[in-house]
């Protein structure tokens, strides 16, 4: 294990917005279990997916399709929002 200091920007929530010392821009620091959440979420959704006859339109899997979109839109407003915050343009062009 190795101790550096890294820039911090805020840590609300379940994630920290933070930038290594090595990097141009802050990246997210995603607690594991909300992680491990997130990954779950994508498996079951995949597996599912895998699973379904293309003639079926199963509206459970939507929901389960939205609820991961949004709550990774949720870390990537937060992580846009903070950026902007302190004055560092976004890696990446915004969806408009």
């Amino acid at each position: 294990m190795e101790r550096i200091e890294v820039d911090l920007f805020t840590d609300q929530g379940n994630c920290a917005i933070v930038r290594l010392p090595a990097r141009q821009f802050p990246g997210v620091l995603v607690q594991g279990d909300s992680l491990s959440i997130l990954e779950a979420d994508a498996r079951q959704l995949a597996n599912r997916l895998a699973a379904l006859d293309d003639t079926l339109l199963d509206h459970e899997l939507i929901d389960q399709a939205q609820d991961l979109a949004d709550e990774l839109s949720g870390l990537l407003k937060h992580y846009e929002t903070t950026l902007q915050r302190h004055g560092i343009p976004l890696p990446y062009n915004p969806r408009g």
